[in-house]
């Protein structure tokens, strides 16, 4: 019999069409013959409507912007997700950003007990904020760039003060980052001052909380992890973007951009990157997926960028490229990702909640 699988997909989120183009390629990728696809479709008003299940791969995006009644309470989400054809049998959770790759709605699959794809609520949370992912890398020795960090409060009473500290910590150039977005959404490469308070003022419309990193003249390397005790790392890749660094624009639209796979690196940087993911990803307590995405300098220096616990699956991203080339296709990919919800699910089950 097949398992009923709900892809859970948009959200209120600036990453919100990252999220209608991953769920499309998803689509493209699951096995019908073994799973019911089941679309929920969260509006940008934070609206979830629940579609009639798939019969095969979505063509288009827009056969995904679900219409119709929906709900944004929990308590009618609830009935609404099982209601009609019944509770989906596992979630996958194909949204990017704030209330999605968060751990927001990972906390909401808990409280309904519903196996999800994925990180959990500690690892998505952790992982989402720039600032608290890279604190904890810090615990495990995890070599960095430096960074300065500030919330929006600090911005407008030190404004003088922090930039003072940042051309004295980090020097030109800069990334000005909001803390809590992915998909370089928001993210500028800043040269001069009057740059780096314009890029401030910018982030602070996607989030309270900025991280400023220096910049570093090194090749961007990407490795996928996946797993739950146990993570594997896929093979490496390297990005070569044409534009000064990979914005959303050569992720997700120009297709202006040189993926590299595997990425040409000796033995030594490959076991290096291959520690510090494993470390990176225990710390977070993740399970599932990450991708992991490293500096890599002239002298073979390595340097860990960040973790994105619900990396993108369109067909120009990094993580199934990196597992295809790995020996892993799309449908098995997504199989194991699956099973690995399923799994984790099962021993949460086996935990004891009252004292005997």
């Amino acid at each position: 019999m097949k398992k009923k699988l709900g892809l859970v997909y948009g959200g209120k989120s600036a990453e919100h069409e990252v999220s209608l183009s991953t769920a499309r390629a998803v689509t493209q990728a699951v096995d019908f013959g073994k799973y019911e696809v089941v679309p929920i479709y969260i509006t940008y008003d934070g609206e979830w409507r629940k579609g009639k299940s798939l019969e095969s791969p979505a063509k288009t995006i827009e056969e995904l912007r679900l219409d119709g009644d929906g709900s944004s309470k929990p308590d009618s989400i609830h009935d609404f997700l099982n209601g009609g054809t019944g509770a989906p049998d596992v979630i996958f959770p194909l949204l990017h950003g704030t209330n999605g790759e968060d751990g927001t709605v990972q906390g909401f699959f808990e409280v309904m007990n519903i196996p999800y794809v994925g990180n959990g609520v500690l690892a998505s949370s952790a992982g989402m904020d720039k600032v608290v992912m890279k604190q904890l890398f810090a615990q495990v020795g995890l070599k960095q760039v430096p960074y300065v960090q500030f919330i929006r409060t600090g911005w407008v009473k030190e404004q003088q003060q922090l930039v003072n500290k940042m051309e004295i910590e980090l020097g030109w150039p800069m990334f000005v980052k909001p803390a809590n977005l992915g998909s370089s959404v928001g993210i500028s490469m800043v040269t001069d001052r009057k740059g780096l308070i314009e890029a401030v003022d910018m982030a602070l419309k996607f989030d309270r909380k900025i991280i400023v990193e220096q910049g570093v003249t090194a090749r961007e390397i990407e490795m996928g992890v996946m797993g739950n005790d146990e993570p594997k790392c896929s093979v490496s890749g390297e990005i070569k973007p044409v534009a000064a660094f990979y914005d959303y624009e050569a992720k997700y639209t120009d297709g202006n951009t040189t993926l590299a796979i595997p990425a040409a690196v000796t033995e030594e940087v490959k076991k290096t990157m291959e520690d510090m993911a494993v470390r990176a990803y225990k710390v977070l307590d993740c399970s599932g997926l990450v991708r992991a995405d490293f500096f890599v300098s002239a002298d073979d220096e390595v340097l860990i960028n960040e973790v994105n616990t619900m990396p993108g699956f369109t067909p120009t991203s990094m993580f199934p490229l990196l597992w295809q080339k790995t020996g892993v296709a799309y449908p098995e990919l997504i199989n194991g990702l699956i099973e690995l919800a399923l799994e984790r699910h099962a021993e949460k089950q086996t935990l004891q909640y009252t004292m005997d």
